[in-house]
């Protein structure tokens, strides 16, 4: 069995205008399709070595070559001046992006703190300000600010639950959500 242009290439034009999606797409099929023969595994264990290093590692893409994928777009997007603080979590499909004003201009983007946990296909849109040890449902719309140390989810987002660390931080009691940089 060959590798035929319909197989390797299936993802061209669903990533049309995203040159990261092309290349990680094809590098998945290519991996895909070593490791479904052992003699293949063999023989390019090299390829297997440097598919995980570029792709998992420095682009930070996990798809493991024996996924079972149809033809697929990227679908997570960060758009304008995020910033997210350190030890976040950010899962597939969600997008973080201001909101586009009347005029055309962009308005601000969202701020998120740290130690925030964002599930599958969220979406945090405007000058939104999330605090630090959130953790986002998945499927959550947020368009407005969100406290540290919650568990929100929802379309509006709602807190559903608030959590409590001991002894508790000077944050917490004072109500300082915004410092998070």
């Amino acid at each position: 069995m060959s590798i035929t242009n319909s197989y390797v290439f299936q993802d061209w034009n669903s990533n049309q205008y995203n040159v990261k999606g092309r290349f990680v797409m094809i590098a998945f099929r290519c991996a895909s399709f070593v490791s479904k023969y052992i003699l293949l595994k063999i023989i390019f264990c090299w390829y297997l070595l440097i598919y995980k290093v570029v792709i998992g590692w420095l682009l930070s893409v996990e798809i493991d070559p024996k996924a079972a994928i149809g033809k697929y777009g990227f679908g997570s997007v960060i758009t304008g001046t995020a910033r997210i603080g350190d030890n976040c979590t950010i899962r597939h499909l969600t997008t973080i992006s201001s909101k586009k004003k009347e005029d055309g201009s962009l308005g601000p983007s969202p701020i998120i703190g740290n130690n925030v946990d964002i599930g599958v296909n969220a979406s945090i849109i405007g000058g939104v300000h999330i605090g630090n040890d959130v953790i986002i449902g998945a499927g959550a719309v947020v368009t407005k600010n969100i406290k540290s140390y919650c568990v929100v989810g929802g379309n509006p987002t709602v807190v559903l639950k608030m959590i409590y660390k001991f002894p508790l931080d000077k944050d917490l009691i004072e109500g300082n959500t915004l410092d998070i940089f």
